[in-house]
């Protein structure tokens, strides 16, 4: 079962409101010409050491890696604003008449909490399954 959780993609996983979180993500950074902008503002002058810091460190500390004085939750932040900056812009209503926005609401709240979904398996691994990785796939089924 481990073999199974190792092999687990985060990304198109889990409940279905991080499922549709993450195009909403990517449409809103680079759909919009303002916010597409913004992106590169935001990591143009990265060097290439702090890229290869940020892809050693975000692995272990999550959210809460250093990056220039500050931590990978703040860049995180400016991420998500900018993509809701870029579908508040570009205006697409669903059937009920709501904006894509809605879609970076678990977003939001990762953000506003400062919490990765992946930190809080992990506690729950090690608190409330009592090391019973069957736990997750049940958990996490949908």
């Amino acid at each position: 079962r481990l073999k199974q959780f190792l092999e687990m993609r985060g990304a198109d996983g889990g409940p279905w409101r991080r499922i549709c979180a993450l195009p909403a993500l990517w449409t809103g950074l680079i759909y919009e010409s303002s916010s597409l902008e913004a992106c590169w503002d935001l990591v143009k002058d990265w060097s290439a050491e702090e890229r290869e810091a940020l892809r050693d460190a975000v692995p272990r500390r999550a959210l809460a890696a250093p990056f220039r004085g500050g931590t990978v939750l703040d860049v995180a932040r400016e991420m998500v604003e900018i993509a809701r900056h870029g579908l508040d812009q570009r205006d697409y209503l669903d059937t009920m008449g709501q904006k894509e926005t809605q879609f970076l609401e678990t977003l939001l709240r990762i953000t506003d909490e400062g919490v990765s979904p992946a930190e809080r398996m992990l506690d729950a691994y090690a608190n409330n399954w009592n090391g019973d990785i069957d736990r997750l796939f049940v958990e996490y089924a949908y």
